[in-house]
């Protein structure tokens, strides 16, 4: 596969008719008419191009903010918000804030932009301020409601009881729709933490509160990480440097221990579900029953490679019933909770890897099946308690279930069947499991339904259209489009980018990459090049969006005379267990051979000089940089490693031990992917640079790789940002992609 996107071709193959066909005068008269023409085309700057630069909102994609009502296509802006007309995207405004602000008693409505409007069947949206949270109705224009949420954080709204469940120095409480507080706890700390994510935020935890359908029971997470140590940060912008630690559970350390409470507000009580011992468990994909009456959790033991789905009473606590068991060789990751499907209550929706890629599966609540244990050809057993129907299946990935259409009975699903580089939308005829395609085929696609599902709006990008939006009647597929954003890089100087493959290391499998070629690219030229990889578990650099996914970075770069290579390895997401497990106990280093096959590639091209190659990655691309850099040190001229992992033994345990298990289970894959006893072999220029609080990656890793460093002789350069994380935010962004640009116009130029 091999796909170009080649700025203003009809020029360039007109001029090269011209000049085939004129004399050597005309040529020399035409290649000053061309470098004018060059010279006249904009240049980018890093204020241009990085999303902290003054002007990047300019040079970013225009887009039109929707939600829906009901069936009811709405934009949001910041002042103003009101109908779009599905066919042709006309905007209505119903009401700006000026109107409602006049209404306010208390401080303004600063935006309309995250304005939801909660019932279909009544002219209300949803605003709130620092203080207040109010219910408009813009027919009869007057406030109809209003709740206080001062001091809230982590809150969350119910629309059915209008109860607000949040968190205030420390504490969970809940305020209903009367106004009426209550607080839950009283022994909430930095140590003992409620209603908010556990867990680190893996296995797709995003939220720590859980409102019951009937919006009348409230179910959250209680986290005890007082066994857990501390890591030591420092804030150094007081007078004298304040101790300020992070609880940061390391690989092979001890975890902290967690709980889920469930608050019913008719009757004032609180409960625990009896999950057992919570040491050394993970309870993950927090799910209510129609009924509201059970809740239903993804168990996990601490090596992750067994869960259960248990249900538990949610009036009592007890323990229900074990539904379904899944045993991996390696790891089981859940990330999606189970849902029942709305036309039955007695049927919900399972999603497993089981098969070897993401699936759905049916599972029906009224019937059991003796659970007998079965194998697939992935290393996983499972054995489940109730009939089960797999609804899709496949050498693809279901991305995600976008919804439901309930008056079809079909689900709405985003995968990548079309080309792993993809994402589109189908429909699923949930009697035969036949897929229906509702996009338009290409691209990247990111759909949201209406309330009953039978419409949806779906916003899209190609390689070569920047974003389109369209709305879709799921049960006809017909298609229409009303919002087209023009390219926003129009006038500008602008690379060539391409998107291709290879074989990875195996010899078999495809690896996605994406090329940038210089501005002005002459193929009889040497260019120096620069790979920026991340290459771990969850991401991926590759897609059929605009510009192939390209960092706006690199288009710098191109900018400037690099050649940028980017390679999605085995490790990476969408593509399957296999092809995501590969790197099992020994991190980074299949990920090290695939880029190596892309190196391999980079040297069979003419134009890329291969005594000038780079590397940048952050985080798991740190730590991808600097194994490139001293596994093969005679490769790589320059590198730019920022957040580095350096040894694994300091990285989180819920991450860590998923993929490498304990220091004491693994010691050879811990010895084996450590940089601490790499640091002799460096020969090329490296630049390392963190967040001096970075509280994911935390700055010990690159410390003690510059103390290596130092006891080996070698020389790597260091830069720190006090005070932020493991990224630079605002314009910071623009100050860390100045410096990475320099040290490669330093070094490898």
């Amino acid at each position: 596969m091999k796909i170009n996107i080649k700025i203003n071709a009809a020029i360039l193959m007109a001029a090269l008719a011209y000049t085939t066909a004129t004399s050597a005068q005309t040529d020399n008269s035409m290649d000053n008419t061309q470098t004018t023409a060059s010279e006249q085309l904009k240049q980018f700057t890093l204020e241009d191009l990085n999303f902290g630069g003054n002007n990047y909102r300019n040079m970013s994609p225009a887009n039109m903010y929707l939600t829906w009502w009901g069936d009811k296509l709405m934009y949001q802006d910041a002042e103003e918000f009101g109908t779009v007309d599905l066919k042709n995207g006309n905007r209505q405004t119903i009401i700006t804030l000026d109107e409602v602000n006049k209404l306010m008693s208390e401080d303004k409505i600063h935006s309309a932009m995250n304005v939801k409007f909660p019932y279909s069947d009544k002219p209300l949206a949803l605003l709130r301020n620092s203080k207040q949270r109010i219910l408009f109705d813009w027919m009869k224009k007057k406030i109809v409601w209003k709740q206080n949420c001062t001091g809230e954080t982590y809150s969350d709204w119910n629309r059915n009881s209008k109860a607000v469940a949040f968190v205030k120095e420390n504490q969970l409480y809940v305020t209903d729709s009367d106004g009426k507080s209550v607080k839950l706890t009283s022994d909430g700390s930095r140590e003992i933490v409620y209603g908010q994510a556990v867990h680190r935020n893996e296995f797709g935890i995003m939220t720590g509160t859980f409102w019951s359908p009937d919006g009348l029971h409230l179910a959250y997470y209680r986290m005890d990480q007082s066994m857990v140590t501390d890591y030591p940060q420092v804030n150094t912008f007081t007078r004298v440097a304040e101790y300020e630690p992070d609880k940061y559970p390391m690989a092979g350390m001890t975890s902290h221990k967690v709980s889920i409470g469930v608050y019913d507000m008719t009757s004032g009580k609180t409960i625990y579900l009896k999950t057992g011992d919570p040491t050394d468990r993970y309870f993950t994909n927090i799910a209510w029953s129609p009924d509201s009456k059970t809740i239903y959790i993804q168990e996990l033991n601490r090596d992750q490679n067994e869960m259960q789905l248990v249900s538990y009473d949610a009036t009592t606590g007890n323990k229900k019933n074990v539904i379904y068991e899944e045993i991996s060789d390696k790891y089981v990751e859940p990330l999606h909770p189970i849902e029942f499907l709305p036309w039955d209550n007695g049927k919900f929706i399972i999603q497993s890897q089981r098969d070897g890629y993401n699936h759905l599966y049916v599972m029906d609540t009224k019937t059991q099946v003796y659970p007998e244990v079965h194998k697939t050809g992935y290393g996983v057993k499972y054995r489940q308690h109730l009939k089960t129907t797999q609804l899709t299946s496949g050498e693809f990935v279901v991305q995600e279930l976008i919804g439901y259409n309930k008056r079809k009975k079909s689900i709405i699903i985003l995968s990548n069947e079309k080309s792993p580089i993809q994402s589109n939308i189908f429909s699923i005829n949930t009697s035969n499991g036949k897929r229906t395609g509702l996009d338009n085929g290409r691209g990247v696609h990111y759909g949201v339904l209406s309330e009953t599902g039978t419409m949806l709006y779906d916003k899209y990008s190609e390689p070569d259209v920047p974003r389109n939006i369209e709305t879709v009647n799921t049960t006809t597929a017909r298609r229409n489009m009303i919002f087209c954003a023009p390219d926003p890089w129009k006038g500008y100087n602008v690379p060539e980018y391409s998107c291709g493959t290879i074989k990875a290391d195996d010899g078999t499998t495809d690896l996605y990459y994406r090329m940038v070629k210089p501005v002005g690219f002459d193929p009889d030229k040497k260019y120096p090049t620069v790979i920026y990889v991340y290459g771990g578990p969850h991401a991926h650099n590759v897609d059929a969006r605009w510009h192939y996914m390209s960092r706006s970075w690199e288009t710098y770069m191109a900018q400037k005379g690099y050649l940028l290579f980017i390679l999605d390895n085995r490790g990476s997401e969408n593509r399957g267990l296999a092809f995501e497990q590969a790197t099992f106990r020994h991190l980074g280093q299949e990920e090290m051979k695939d880029q190596m096959r892309g190196v391999e590639y980079l040297k069979s091209l003419p134009y890329v000089d291969t005594e000038r190659i780079g590397v940048h990655g952050w985080s798991f691309g740190g730590f991808m940089t600097i194994s490139l850099m001293t596994n093969y040190p005679d490769v790589f001229k320059v590198g730019v490693a920022g957040g580095p992992v350096i040894d694994w033994k300091w990285y989180e345990i819920m991450y860590g031990e998923r993929y490498m298990d304990t220091p004491e289970s693994n010691p050879k894959g811990y010895e084996q992917t450590s940089l601490l006893n790499k640091a002799e072999n460096l020969k090329g220029k490296l630049q390392i640079i963190i967040g001096m609080n970075d509280p994911t990656v935390v700055p010990q890793h690159a410390l003690q790789f510059i103390n290596s460093c130092t006891e080996a002789g070698t020389q790597p350069d260091f830069f720190a940002y006090p005070g932020e994380g493991h990224n630079m935010m605002g314009h910071k962004s623009v100050h860390l992609h100045e410096r990475i640009t320099q040290y490669f116009e330093d070094y490898l130029k």
